[in-house]
C-alpha cells in the first residue's frame, strides 16, 4: 500500500512540471519584413538593441521570423502573406515599399515601420501624432535630402556640368525625388542624367555608358535594391573612376567616396522600442510616428585621393566620420 502511494505521488510530481509548461503562454512572435538581405546587419543589430532595452531578448522571451526579399520587390507580397499566416504578434517593416505590402496583407496585426517618406502624405497613417489604424513607426524624409546630396557632390566636383542619378523606378517615391532634384540642379547650374536600374544588368550598363552620356559624377538614390549592393556599387565607381555620393555609411566603408543620410541605426533602435511597446500591450494607433533627427556625413579620404579630388575643408568640418 505504501509503495503504491509512493508511486502515485511520484507520478504526480513528474506531471506537475509538464502541466505548468503546458500552461505557459507561448513566446510572442515578431515578423521581420525587409526588402534587402540579412547581410545588412547594422539595422538588425539596432532593432534588437531597441527590443532588449525594453526587456525583450530574441530566443529568451521573444522569437523573430525573418523574411528577406534580397532587393526583389515582387517577392514582398508572398513574404508578408506568410508572416500573416504564421499569426505573428507584430510585423516590423524596413521600407516604404514593404510597409505598403504589409498594410495590404493585414488590417489587424500591428505594423511598425521605418520609412523614408512622409507617411501621412503617402496614406500610411492618418496623422503623425495620432496614426490611427494598425501602423506607426519612424520616418525620415529622404526626398528632402537628395538636393543636399547634390550640393555636396557639386562641392566635391565643382567642374561637373552633368551629374548622373541612379534611381530604381520600382520605388514608389522615385519620381517625386527626381523632380525635387531637378529644381536643385537648376539652382546649381548643372544638368541631370537619370539612369534607371532595377537589375544588376542595369547597374552595369549605367557605369558602362555614364561617360558616353557626359555625366562626370553620380548620385545614388535611396533604395533597398541599391542598399543590398553596398559593396558592388563602390567597386564599380572605383573601376570607372566615377565620384559618387551614397545615402548610407556602409557604401563608404566599402570604398565609396561620400555618404549623407539619416542614421538608420537610430531609426531601427526606435523601431525596436516601439515593437516592444506593442508586445507589452500598447496599440499602434496611440503611438505617434517619430521623425528621424540624426543625420550622418561620412567621407573616405583614400577614395578621394584615388580619384584625384580635394575634399573642401567645409565638408571635412561637417563630417561625422572621416575614413583615412
Amino acid at each position: 500500500m505504501h509503495r503504491r502511494r509512493f508511486i502515485a505521488s511520484l507520478g504526480s510530481a513528474i506531471a506537475l512540471p509538464c502541466v505548468a509548461a503546458a500552461q505557459q503562454k507561448p513566446m510572442p512572435l515578431i515578423g521581420y519584413l525587409n526588402p534587402t538581405s540579412e547581410g545588412l546587419a547594422r539595422g538588425l543589430a539596432a532593432f534588437r538593441q531597441g527590443l532588449s532595452e525594453a526587456g525583450f531578448v530574441e530566443g529568451q522571451n521573444v522569437a523573430i521570423e525573418y523574411r528577406w526579399a534580397h532587393g526583389e520587390y515582387d517577392r514582398l507580397s508572398s513574404l508578408a502573406a506568410d508572416l500573416v499566416a504564421r499569426r505573428v504578434t507584430v510585423i516590423f517593416s524596413a521600407s516604404v515599399t514593404s510597409t505598403f505590402v504589409a498594410k495590404a496583407a493585414t488590417s489587424t496585426i500591428p505594423i511598425i515601420f521605418t520609412v523614408g517618406v512622409d507617411p501621412v502624405a503617402f496614406g500610411l497613417v492618418a496623422s503623425l501624432n495620432r496614426p490611427g489604424g494598425n501602423l506607426t513607426g519612424v520616418a525620415a524624409l529622404l526626398g528632402e535630402l537628395w538636393p543636399k546630396r547634390l550640393e555636396l557632390l557639386h562641392e566635391l566636383v565643382p567642374k561637373a556640368g552633368t551629374i548622373g542619378v541612379l534611381v530604381n523606378p520600382a520605388n514608389r517615391n522615385a519620381d517625386s525625388n527626381t523632380r525635387n532634384l531637378q529644381a536643385a540642379a537648376l539652382a546649381l547650374g548643372v544638368r541631370l542624367e537619370v539612369f534607371p536600374a532595377t537589375t544588376d544588368r542595369d547597374i552595369n550598363a549605367t557605369f558602362a555608358t555614364i561617360r558616353q552620356r557626359r555625366a562626370e559624377a553620380l548620385l545614388i538614390g535611396d533604395d533597398p535594391f541599391f542598399q543590398s549592393r553596398s559593396s558592388q556599387l563602390p567597386a564599380l565607381a572605383a573601376d570607372h573612376r566615377v565620384p559618387a555620393i551614397y545615402f548610407a555609411p556602409e557604401f563608404v566603408a566599402s570604398g565609396g567616396l561620400i555618404s549623407y543620410g539619416p542614421s538608420f541605426t537610430a531609426m531601427n533602435r526606435i523601431a525596436g522600442e516601439y515593437t516592444a511597446r506593442i508586445l507589452k500591450g500598447e496599440k499602434p494607433a496611440d503611438l505617434p510616428v517619430q521623425q528621424s533627427t540624426t543625420f550622418e556625413l561620412v567621407v573616405n579620404m583614400k577614395t578621394a585621393t584615388a580619384l584625384g579630388l580635394t575634399v573642401p575643408p567645409s565638408i571635412l568640418a561637417r563630417a561625422d566620420e572621416v575614413i583615412e
